[in-house]
């Protein structure tokens, strides 16, 4: 690889790497050592062809897919139930903030409720309400129709909303509490 490309992908992926990071861990149910392999893992392959990447319209559509197919293939082969916890349990905090947003409690059932979903849904609830995508856009990067999103999106928000500990945070959130 010519010089001046080796110097745009190493821009171009230290300057991607926070928000690739961010997709991932809700790819990998919250996962920071399993994103953070997935992220480079992919940008290990788009190196590969960065030449050609580079010159795409969109770029970055390229690689969400990417890191999307990656973790679908790393879901895939994976045959052995890890043992250890992808985070350090912490500490319930004593002054009753598990209803705010942000909270470890309201964080962890987040996630887990994520996981609860198929991977393609994963995915499109990820694009869509975490990246902010259209869902044109998702429909583009996933290689699917717009229909496609759509109904994938409502499944997925009809089963997130079924889940026990996220009814229980949306009550508490919509009655002020």
């Amino acid at each position: 690889m010519p010089r001046d490309e080796l110097r745009d992908f190493e821009t171009y992926a230290a300057v991607r790497w926070p928000r690739l990071l961010r997709t991932a861990y809700l790819l990998t149910n919250g996962d920071h050592h399993e994103a953070e392999d997935l992220v480079q893992v992919t940008l290990a392959k788009i190196y590969l062809r960065w030449s050609h990447i580079r010159t795409l319209d969109a770029p970055d559509q390229y690689v969400r897919r990417a890191l999307i197919n990656n973790n679908t293939t790393r879901q895939r082969k994976r045959r052995v139930v890890q043992l250890l916890t992808p985070h350090l349990p912490e500490q319930r905090s004593p002054t009753g903030d598990a209803g705010r947003p942000d909270s470890y409690d309201t964080r962890s059932e987040l996630f887990a409720a994520l996981a609860t979903l198929p991977p393609r849904q994963r995915a499109i609830v990820v694009l869509r309400y975490w990246e902010c995508l259209s869902e044109q856009q998702t429909a583009h990067i996933l290689g699917c129709s717009v229909g496609t999103v759509k109904s994938q999106a409502s499944r997925a928000l009809k089963k997130l909303r079924s889940s026990a500990a996220l009814s229980e945070y949306a009550a508490t959130m919509t009655h002020g509490e």
